[in-house]
């Protein structure tokens, strides 16, 4: 089962080697830095508040290498109520404290033994219930699940009053606890998967045990499947994954019971269902109630070892290359993949990268070949991520990957949970920098004509002038199309005056970035290279000086009285 990756978050070098030993305890873990402060990390941030927080908020557990009030004080206005959370602890840049601060029923306290015994220090722990048993009675290990959580604290707090307890059903993880033991107590921990009404004087853990198979739809599948369990006196808490033939796949109503009842989605082949079922949970005990099978193990069952999920492709925008212009959903998506794919330059963009995950880099031009090996992979129940620089569906791999699959019969493919998430393009970038040259009506043009005619450039390219749209030009220019740059400008110079102001970003968002201003009259070819996005402003762009740098440039949102003589023409 999976944990997600901890954050290791760094305020400068003095903490580094600290960090890294936390790292070498806790594979996986990604160290983040302060910009300016700190160089050779795995992600650098540029704001440390807005970073533990985003972190907090995506339910990353976090381990900050500073003082505890830094953190506290920067997460005070998320800590509204107790509840779940991820762990954060607070650790002494030189190593020589382990501090928990956030998350006891997450596994904070486990997580800073772990990493206080690695530095070989004692961690700082307070919570009276841990010390006193040697265990969190209110966070049982994977596999189990908590009945009550507010019954559950007034019954530890019996527990540390002195009173007896009994433990009734299978507790493993107990065996070394500090409990006062009596077969005759009145406080008892139930482990078990029958459905109990729950009481002051019992604590319920729930061992996640059982498997529902769903055969037949119902209109409330959640519900149907919650009847299901009551029938079977089997406690919802109880439920470990959801199970349904592959042709079931594409299924939103299974989706959305899965999402309401919190498990997993599992799925096996048509023909190997009572297979799976029965490798899965052995002789188990077996109710069926409209469609829907209910299987019950002696034990808790792993969801990643029963069948297989449903595959998932995401085709994805990095946005222009800075890590703060990427979009949090994209984020996410390169942390949960199994598989990333694209042109290698890009792939390197998109990393850090844990060692589980596994990279595929190809040529730029093998488009269709990547997309065919990302529905191959998807459609194996792996997590699959497609990468693009800037926006996806901007001359870019969202349309390769949907051509692939309107060509594909194979209903594998189609069953992929197909997403594109979007990232900010070189368009929208480079115009940002500059001010608003794209303010009003813009289009977008390739001036490559590896994929289209040059006769199609040309006549779009003459039609965008005189529609008097500002423009935007992707692939301006390379070696093997020197002289296509050139004759588009002597097309939109039929339309524009040759003050007409151009925008010329190259690598916007990457380290060297450069911005001009010019104008269409002292463009020239020789200026441009195939990293550089050309815009060029309608007739009501205008420019005008900023405080320091280069000057602000901007399209009007509305034509004034003596704009609309200038369109006119075009008007007509």
């Amino acid at each position: 089962m999976t944990h997600p990756v901890p954050a290791i978050v760094i305020l400068g070098d003095g903490s580094l080697a600290t960090a890294r030993d936390i790292q070498r305890l806790l594979p996986g873990a990604l160290i983040h830095g302060l910009s300016g402060r700190v160089e050779d990390v795995d992600v650098i941030y540029h704001e440390f508040g807005s970073t533990l927080r985003e972190l907090y908020q995506q339910n990353t557990p976090i381990i900050a290498l500073c003082a505890a009030g830094i953190v506290i004080r920067t997460l005070a206005p998320l800590l509204l109520e107790k509840g779940a959370e991820p762990p954060v602890l607070a650790v002494a840049e030189d190593g020589s404290a382990v501090v928990p601060l956030l998350g006891g029923l997450g596994g904070v306290n486990v997580l800073a033994r772990d990493i206080a015994q690695g530095l070989g220090v004692a961690a700082a722990i307070t919570t009276s219930g841990e010390l006193r048993f040697g265990t969190c009675l209110l966070n049982p290990p994977e596999g189990y699940s908590l009945g009550d959580l507010e019954l559950g604290k007034r019954f530890v707090s019996d527990l540390l009053g002195g009173e007896p307890v009994r433990i009734e059903g299978d507790a493993p993880w107990l065996a070394q606890a500090q409990l006062l033991q009596d077969r005759q107590a009145h406080l008892a921990i139930h482990i078990g998967s029958a459905e109990r009404e729950p009481v002051a004087n019992e604590l319920l853990i729930y061992p996640k045990s059982v498997l529902v198979l769903v055969s037949a739809e119902t209109a409330d599948l959640a519900d149907a499947i919650r009847q299901a369990l009551q029938q079977a006196k089997i406690a919802v808490q109880s439920l470990a994954c959801l199970l349904a033939s592959d042709q079931q796949m594409a299924s939103q109503a299974l989706r959305d019971a899965a999402d309401e009842l919190g498990v997993p989605l599992r799925f096996s082949a048509a023909g190997s269902v009572s297979d799976t079922i029965s490798g899965a949970v052995g002789a188990a005990t077996v109710h069926s109630h409209n469609g829907i099978t209910v299987a019950v193990a002696e034990h808790p069952l792993d969801p990643l070892l029963i069948g297989r999920p449903r595959g998932r492709l995401a085709v994805i925008g990095l946005g222009p290359g800075a890590a703060d212009l990427m979009v949090p959903a994209v984020k996410a998506e390169l942390a949960r993949a199994n598989d990333v794919l694209g042109y290698e330059t890009y792939v390197r963009m998109a990393g850090p990268f844990r060692a589980d995950q596994i990279l595929h880099c190809t040529d730029n031009r093998e488009e269709m070949q990547r997309a065919r090996h990302a529905f191959e992979l998807a459609a194996q129940g792996r997590c699959v991520v497609v990468v693009s620089s800037g926006d996806p569906g901007v001359f870019a791999m969202a349309a390769a990957v949907l051509e692939a699959l309107h060509e594909s019969s194979d209903p594998a493919w189609h069953n992929v949970d197909l997403e594109i998430l979007p990232g900010v393009s070189a368009s929208l970038a480079t115009a940002a920098q500059a001010g608003a040259p794209l303010g009003h009506d813009f289009c977008v043009l390739s001036l490559s004509d590896n994929l289209k005619p040059w006769a199609i450039i040309e006549k779009r390219l003459d039609l965008a002038a005189q529609a008097d749209l500002a423009m935007a030009f992707y692939n301006p220019i390379s070696r093997s199309r020197p002289w296509q740059l050139g004759r588009a400008l002597e097309i939109v110079a039929q339309h524009r005056t040759p003050e007409t102001p151009v925008v010329l970003g190259r690598d916007i968002g990457r380290p060297g970035q450069t911005l001009r201003v010019t104008t269409l009259g002292q463009l020239t070819p020789d200026q441009v290279d195939m990293r550089t996005m050309v815009l060029i402003g309608s007739s009501t762009t205008r420019v005008f000086p900023r405080a320091e740098g280069l000057p602000w440039v901007y399209t009007p949102r509305s034509y004034g009285d003596q704009l609309l003589d200038i369109a006119k023409p075009m008007i007509d």
